[in-house]
């Protein structure tokens, strides 16, 4: 179940003044039961933008699959070498209905536009809790994600780890003002937290990471309690910009 803040709530993000660039995810929705996020490897900044674009075809000319998703939103790596998938569904039922329905179709003419693409897995995600103060209307340049993976897939180690970074953000006396948002999910399917982090730009969070301490956050005991945490195992940082926004009216741009 989500945990969210009322004084933080996404809900609060107001519509994008220019409707035709991409629209951020919207994490606390009502009917979404379970959240896909995957990446594609294409290999250069040209495939990339050509497979963006054979997506957008490919999903525009179809008719939305009667069980969603209730969004999708792709981004391009900022490496120039892969794509970042995070969509929301009612639940794995009607997942598997698109899967056995509808999916084929449109990977095959993605793939006859940009041949080769790298399928490098898909995992499922409830979202957890989201971070947002009330009335920021900034809108991220930079999606930062944070896979954090644990020795074992307890779902209340993972929430107390979550909590721990809620009160170390909200504690930190030095807290980068280029943050936008954050939002953690757990997967259903492993010992794996993810946070889809908002940010103003790629350089905000260089310099958030080379501040005074170690990674994002102050050297604060909060902070410390977060990196020690009991079965931590390691962490992934990728930085993303989002590239396209689909919707349950097939391209819905307040999706």
């Amino acid at each position: 179940m989500t945990r969210q803040s009322p004084s933080r709530a996404d809900a609060s993000r107001p519509p994008r003044a220019d409707a035709s660039r991409p629209v951020p995810p919207r994490f606390v929705r009502p009917g979404a039961g379970v959240v896909k996020v995957g990446t594609w490897h294409v290999g250069t900044p040209a495939r990339q933008r050509a497979a963006v674009e054979a997506i957008a075809r490919a999903w525009r000319r179809r008719a939305r699959p009667g069980g969603g998703p209730l969004s999708y939103h792709v981004h391009t790596s900022n490496d120039g070498t892969r794509l970042l998938h995070y969509s929301q569904w009612t639940g794995e039922d009607a997942y598997r209905d698109f899967v056995r329905t509808a999916r084929d179709g449109r990977n095959a003419e993605i793939d006859a536009a940009v041949p080769g693409i790298e399928r490098q897995g898909l995992r499922s995600y409830e979202l957890y809790r989201s971070r947002r103060t009330d009335g920021d209307g900034r809108e991220p340049g930079c999606v930062v994600v944070v896979e954090i993976d644990f020795d074992g897939p307890d779902p209340e180690r993972r929430r107390a780890w979550v909590d721990a970074v809620f009160a170390a953000i909200g504690s930190d006396p030095q807290a980068h003002p280029g943050g936008i948002s954050a939002h953690f999910h757990l997967a259903t399917d492993g010992p794996r937290v993810l946070n889809y982090a908002e940010w103003e730009s790629e350089r905000a969070h260089r310099e958030a990471l080379e501040a005074p301490g170690d990674g994002v956050g102050s050297a604060t005991e909060q902070w410390e309690r977060v990196r020690n945490h009991r079965g931590l195992t390691g962490s992934r940082v990728t930085r993303w910009t989002p590239a396209l926004s689909l919707g349950a009216g097939v391209l819905d741009r307040r999706v």
